[in-house]
């Protein structure tokens, strides 16, 4: 029998060096991904909240909105302000959490600095946070004084709302504040009865601004009762990911928009989509 050329000889030599080789180069990586399972990561997991703020009612004993100066409506009807829970600043967020919530439509892998600013203490953050609500309360107020044309020199508006941080319940603070003064303006209520949930931030000229967290703001409102949903427009496709059965996504730019597709709801009218 003819002896096996060099080739074939050296064939399972090779063979053997390029397994050699891969377990080798793969080591590394599983004692990386085991590292990676354990290590904190700059994520924040985050799932729907609590809608339970009604800014045309009373929370923890005192109204949202308090209006002197000019005749407050009663009102029936609730604009619930959104909120999403999120994981605290110090907690240690691993790669097997992340992997296991990127796959549940009611959770959300968010970076860290999307819902706490980076370098902060727990304290300091609490702080920028209760700072970013009176920004929003105060921009709200002036929103919707100047939609309405009254004078805030004339009237005065205190907006309370205890235990919620950040600037995306401006929206909803505009709304109750035009609905209090002036209702749909025709007598009724802009909410037409209905439980309205929303989120957005306000400036003071009325321009709607995005936040973040928009579809597990839209699962907790609609698991709360809500049927219309008042989003900035730009968000609308991330409200539409994981819309629930029977929520109604109206696509808000300014404060004006959210006024006048309320009213339309009311009355029968034409009311914009996402």
């Amino acid at each position: 029998m003819p002896a096996p050329s060099q080739s074939a000889q050296a064939a399972p030599s090779a063979t053997k060096r390029r397994t050699r080789t891969l377990a080798v180069c793969a080591a590394p990586l599983v004692a990386l991904f085991a590292v990676a399972a354990f290590v904190p990561l700059p994520f924040v997991i985050a799932q729907p909240g609590s809608t339970t703020a009604n800014v045309l009612g009373v929370h923890k004993s005192k109204p949202v909105i308090t209006i002197s100066g000019a005749q407050s409506r009663r009102t029936s009807g609730q604009l619930r302000m959104t909120t999403i829970e999120a994981t605290g600043p110090d907690s240690d967020i691993s790669l097997r959490n992340v992997i296991s919530s990127w796959f549940r439509t009611d959770r959300a892998v968010m970076p860290y600095g999307s819902v706490y600013p980076v370098g902060q203490s727990d304290k300091e953050i609490e702080q920028h946070n209760v700072a970013e609500m009176k920004k929003s309360q105060d921009s709200a107020a002036q929103a919707a004084l100047r939609y309405l044309h009254r004078s805030p020199e004339d009237v005065k508006v205190e907006l309370s709302l205890a235990d919620v941080g950040g600037p995306s319940a401006g929206l909803l603070f505009a709304l109750g504040v035009v609905d209090k003064l002036d209702g749909d303006g025709r007598g009724g209520d802009l909410t037409g009865g209905r439980t309205i949930a929303g989120t957005g931030t306000i400036e003071p000229d009325g321009k709607v601004g995005a936040v973040g967290g928009v579809s597990l703001k839209t699962q907790a409102a609609r698991r709360d009762g809500a049927t219309v949903f008042l989003v900035p427009k730009g968000e609308c496709s991330e409200a539409q990911a994981e819309l629930p059965e029977g929520l109604r996504l109206v696509p808000v730019v300014e404060l004006k928009d959210a006024v006048g597709s309320l009213r339309a709801l009311v009355s029968g009218g034409d009311v914009p989509a996402c």
